[in-house]
């Protein structure tokens, strides 16, 4: 019996998901938008590139959650895009409430899947799935290092004039202006980067890889990010469909980790069949903890604001 996944959010982030699940035969996708047609329409030409790409999956779109029954994950991309000079915390309220009700209907409909979150704010967002849906902390994840790290890695590979595969990075904290990119961690092929680039150039990619998504914001005028959003969450549905049990980094619920208590936040995990299966904990040098702090506090900002909704 083939693996289900649905993806709630029938815009450009949640369609590539769609697609890109599809074309690697990981699991059937249903495919659910409020916006009448929207995923049936999405779905169906999804499905009709089968024959020509050679994948074999059922692809479905829908209004309501009725066949995303039994999905073995949920990913959930709908909410309000950001927009020029928008912050992701700009994006707070009005999007708790979109993932508020996604989440009811996920759990309602597939009590025993993984929650996967990519909606921004996205570790508030996290926060908020995790207090409606009752699960446990290793069943709700957000997608927010992977696609960091990707772009980090990308600029680094451009700097250095090499392929993005030989370039590891790892990035720490919220996902946003605050993330902690480590680059005493981050290596090309093994070499360590403070030995392929100085100081001044290191700070240069870490100040773009923060400001990563309101690059591509500035430039679109009307949308956000999506093909390396939605690549990023399909690593990590994989991950979780396969076992195989990558090191990524996750938004996770700390408990105490790192110092931190009660949030989600990016640390490297372990993710295989059952969701989270170990947090890594780093050890940090105190300018890297300082700002893991700050950026943690910023979440918390943010998860204070929920608390006055709830």
């Amino acid at each position: 019996m083939r693996k289900k996944v649905t993806v709630v959010g029938g815009g450009n982030v949640g369609a590539n998901c769609a697609l890109r699940i599809a074309g690697k035969e990981l699991a059937d996708v249903v495919l659910v938008d409020i916006v009448e047609g929207v995923p049936q329409g999405k779905g169906l030409d999804i499905l009709q590139s089968g024959p020509v790409e050679g994948y074999d999956v059922n692809v479905v779109g829908a209004n309501n959650y009725d066949l995303t029954a039994n999905s073995d994950i949920v990913v959930i991309t709908a909410g309000f895009p950001r927009t020029p000079g928008m912050s992701r915390d700009d994006l707070l309220l009005k999007n708790y409430d979109v993932v508020k009700a996604a989440t009811e209907q996920a759990v309602k409909n597939s009590p025993n899947c993984i929650l996967i979150l990519v909606t921004n704010p996205l570790d508030a967002m996290c926060w908020a799935a995790f207090q409606v849906s009752k699960f446990s902390k290793n069943r709700v994840i957000g997608m927010a290092g992977v696609l960091d790290t990707a772009r980090f890695r990308t600029f680094i590979a451009q700097e250095l004039n090499v392929s993005v595969e030989n370039v590891t990075a790892m990035v720490l904290g919220g996902h946003g202006d605050t993330m902690v990119p480590i680059a005493r961690l981050t290596s090309v092929s093994g070499i360590p980067l403070s030995e392929l680039l100085d100081q001044a150039v290191i700070d240069k990619l870490v100040d773009r890889a923060r400001n990563g998504g309101a690059e591509i914001v500035k430039y679109l005028k009307t949308g956000s990010a999506y093909y390396a959003p939605s690549a990023a969450a399909v690593e990590m549905v994989e991950s979780i469909l396969k076992d195989k049990k990558k090191v990524l980094p996750c938004s996770a619920y700390l408990e105490g980790e790192y110092g931190i208590n009660g949030l989600f936040v990016g640390v490297p995990v372990k993710l295989g069949a059952r969701g989270i299966e170990q947090i890594y904990q780093l050890k940090r040098q105190p300018d890297e903890q300082a700002a893991l702090a700050k950026s943690s506090a910023a979440v918390k900002e943010l998860i204070d604001v929920i608390k006055t909704k709830m």
